[in-house]
């Protein structure tokens, strides 16, 4: 019992003593210190319905007075804001008050409109008979408002009826009445209303009605149906046109077409504002497929083809407002404009006024970006936690053949601390030479069609790269070459696929100590060798996320990748013979296996100052055939900045092996599992804090004699798992995170069965049990 007592005690005074001031000031400080006399804080706002069919946190948005935000229930910034003196302007009462909040004073006004509030809402979700209370309980200068929501059941549409004068737009709407959402038997409800308009609004621009707007569309509800029922009339009225008497004429809308389509592939918006009609007047208009492109060069810096494959616009069309918004996404996504501009004008032709048709001509403005740029990158880097410098030499030309050819070429010379106890080098040091080429199609003729690239935005990338590692046991050169596609099938969901993947890696140095270690395990003999590896992989992306994040979102990756097969047929084929067990392609050892791993990260916006994310990750690397290990570079480790932060990067693992003392901490292996949960907030300034805990563990797929208990097994991996939990703090600069994690470990699976979880079996050591990672960017 005293024992127990003890470590509990050690955890408390070891792990979280840092956060004991910051608590006592949260909890000791005085939340009404600067609420006027007679005036109370508001403390709380509580929603109670009565029946199903609305929730607490549907309501809480139409509540206008939010208390002090709260962080693990405590009013941090409220809280910082009354450690000032309001007094007193100069340094720290000023900035305190400034990064703060002030207290939130209970008004009785702003309640009452946020009971008017909820009471509009419910009635347009059908409630028309709701009733919404509020009542205010104050205790020691705090208040608590409690809205009570009395709810019926909700008004229901009974019928549906069109009045729509035009007989066009009638018939349009009578075709497409299959998607109305508003549906007999559902409950009414003003938002799918809104919805409605917004949609029929489109599809009827969508068929050439350039000038329609939802102006004309309203809505008329009978509530006398009786049965708790409502009639809709759904009314779009006539085009209105009005004499110089103020007398109103109703007509058809007009239908437009597109005449004729002005291309600008090298628009200034400086050169026009400054030339004017001297400089339009010197431009040269050319037709090409119909198209009319007017430039100020004899040769254009864009191939007209190009641009045209990019278009949904054609000369004699009907107006379509999706054709014009999808032209100016696929044009964006060519990544050779700064700024695009479609706009549609009036044609003057009066011929073109005779009868319902009328055109427009529309207008396409197209400035390129800065085609070539040199420059010189100082960054800082985050390789799984161990930190340092790079200094990269990059130059780009973003339309290389005239066709929005991506090139570029990069020099790169970089520098990391090793934070690994046993590292005897304490530094790594990295140069190499990158060059890429990203074409905006296939590069291949299968699927070229116009159709396609419209539809899919495919994409061809060349990669080849080079680098010398000068690691802290060995010295190494990887040699690599990638042939890839991509493409999007949907707004959330993108494809990678690269047919050719070549890495050849030579050691060229290795330490002795090192190479002795090594040759015990014939997992890790095989893993620090010199290696050919030709193979392919697929990457699949889905991420929701939106520019605003004040919504959930999803990410998920998941990545599939084959290697050696084509090597090994070629070998056999030619009746090659193994040497030193293996057989080699030009003297070079080859790797055969199969990797796939998966990454699902969920992020939960909980308020304007707080969200939690959820990640988690398996992967599977499995060796066969010309290997009995995958290699060094495809392997799996755990610990780190962006894995478990309890454990130094690569100490982890695999499964239950404990290591030797002085062994260097450079553990992977070929399966990994780990789940991860972060609570973040905002606290000031630049300054965000995060509470995580971290589990997982990496393992071997086969065997490994110098490494007992690393191996992956169905009855005992459970067993395997470590646990770890922390907090951190993060600097948002904007352009880059900086970050500082503190991990503590809560369970050890290189400890004895029965000891694991340290916080029942034994004390913390702050040099063993805790570790503190510094990162660039959130961990996931």
């Amino acid at each position: 019992m005293e024992k127990s007592c003890l470590n509990k005690r050690n955890i408390f005074f070891r792990a979280f003593l840092p956060l004991i001031p910051l608590s006592f000031f949260l909890y000791s400080c005085n939340p009404t210190k600067y609420v006027p006399e007679g005036k109370t804080l508001l403390n709380g706002n509580h929603i109670e319905i009565n029946r199903q069919g609305m929730t607490q946190a549907e309501l809480s948005p139409y509540i206008r007075q939010k208390p002090n935000k709260k962080i693990f229930g405590a009013r941090f910034h409220l809280g910082l804001y009354n450690l000032s003196n309001i007094n007193k302007e100069k340094w720290p009462h000023g900035w305190l008050r400034n990064i703060g909040e002030e207290p939130v004073i209970f008004d009785s006004l702003i309640a009452e409109k946020s009971r008017e509030q909820l009471l509009t809402y419910v009635s347009s979700k059908g409630y028309f008979d709701g009733r919404v209370t509020d009542s205010v309980k104050t205790n020691k200068r705090k208040s608590d408002v409690y809205y009570k929501v009395d709810l019926k059941s909700p008004y229901t549409i009974r019928n549906l009826y069109y009045e729509i004068e035009d007989t066009t737009i009638r018939k349009l709407v009578y075709f497409d009445s299959i998607n109305c959402m508003i549906q007999r038997g559902r409950p009414y409800d003003v938002d799918v209303l809104q919805s409605e308009m917004n949609r029929v609004q489109r599809y009827i621009k969508n068929h050439g009605f350039y000038g329609f707007s939802s102006d004309y569309i309203s809505f008329r509800v009978d509530s006398t149906a009786g049965r708790r029922q409502v009639n809709i009339y759904y009314d779009i009225r006539a085009y209105s046109k009005s004499d110089m008497y103020g007398r109103v004429t109703y007509l058809s809308h007009p239908i437009y077409k597109i005449k004729d389509i002005y291309i600008y592939p090298d628009f200034v918006p400086k050169d026009v504002l400054e030339g004017g009609a001297e400089y339009l007047s010197k431009l040269d208009t050319v037709n090409y497929k119909g198209y009319y492109f007017v430039t100020s060069q004899a040769r254009s810096q864009l191939k007209y083809d190009l641009i045209l494959q990019s278009l949904y616009l054609k000369p004699g069309a009907v107006y379509n407002i999706t054709n014009t918004e999808q032209s100016q996404s696929h044009l964006m996504s060519l990544k050779a404009y700064r700024l695009i501009n479609i706009f549609f004008s009036d044609t003057d032709a009066p011929e073109d006024k005779t009868g319902q048709d009328q055109y427009l001509n529309c207008h396409i403005q197209l400035t390129l970006l800065s085609q070539q740029s040199f420059n010189v990158e100082i960054e800082g880097t985050n390789t799984a936690g161990d930190l340092g410098g790079a200094l990269n030499l990059i130059y780009q030309h973003k339309n290389l053949f005239h066709g929005a050819e991506q090139f570029s070429m990069k020099l790169k010379g970089a520098f990391e601390a090793m934070t690994q106890k046993n590292a005897r080098l304490r530094s790594t040091q990295e140069y190499g030479f990158e060059t890429s080429l990203r074409v905006p199609r296939f590069l291949f003729p299968f699927l070229r069609s116009e159709e396609f690239v419209k539809n899919y935005n495919p994409t061809s990338t060349i990669l080849a790269a080079y680098n010398y590692q000068n690691m802290p046991f060995y010295t190494r050169t990887i040699a690599n070459a990638t042939f890839g596609y991509s493409w999007s099938g949907h707004r959330y969901r993108s494809h990678i696929v690269n047919p050719l993947q070549l890495n050849v890696v030579k050691l060229l140095k290795i330490d002795t100590a090192f190479r002795e270690k090594i040759e015990s395990s014939s997992y890790l003999a095989y893993s620090y060798r010199d290696v050919m590896i030709l193979g392919a992989s697929y990457s699949f992306i889905f991420n929701n996320q939106k520019i605003q994040k004040s919504r959930d979102y999803w990410f998920l990756r998941l990545n599939a990748e084959m290697a050696g097969n084509m090597l090994s047929a070629a070998s056999r084929m030619a009746g090659a013979g193994k040497v030193d067990g293996s057989y080699r392609i030009f003297g070079q050892p080859f790797a055969q296996y199969v990797r796939t791993d998966l990454d699902a990260r969920y992020n939960v916006v909980l308020n304007d100052v707080s969200s939690i994310v959820y990640r988690g990750f398996v992967g599977l690397g499995i060796p066969y055939g010309n290997s009995k290990a995958i290699p060094f570079e495809k392997q799996y480790f755990g610990g780190g900045a962006n894995g478990i932060r309890a454990w130094q990067v690569r100490s982890l693992g695999p499964g239950s092996y404990v290591p030797e003392e002085a062994e260097f901490l450079n553990q992977t292996a070929d399966i990994k599992l780990e789940a991860n949960a972060e609570y973040r907030f905002k606290l000031f300034w630049i300054l965000e804090g995060a509470v995580f805990a971290d589990a997982g563990n990496i393992w071997t797929f086969n065997k490994d004699v110098a490494r007992p208990g690393a191996e992956f097994r169905f009855d005992k991996f459970l067993k395997d798992i470590a646990v770890g939990t922390g907090t951190g703090l993060r600097f948002d600069f904007k352009f880059v995170t900086g970050r500082v994690d503190m991990g503590v470990k809560l369970r050890d699976p290189s400890i004895a069965e029965g000891s694991r979880w340290i916080i029942y079996n034994r004390p913390y050591s702050f040099r063993n049990d805790f570790t503190v990672v510094l990162g660039i960017g959130y961990p996931f």
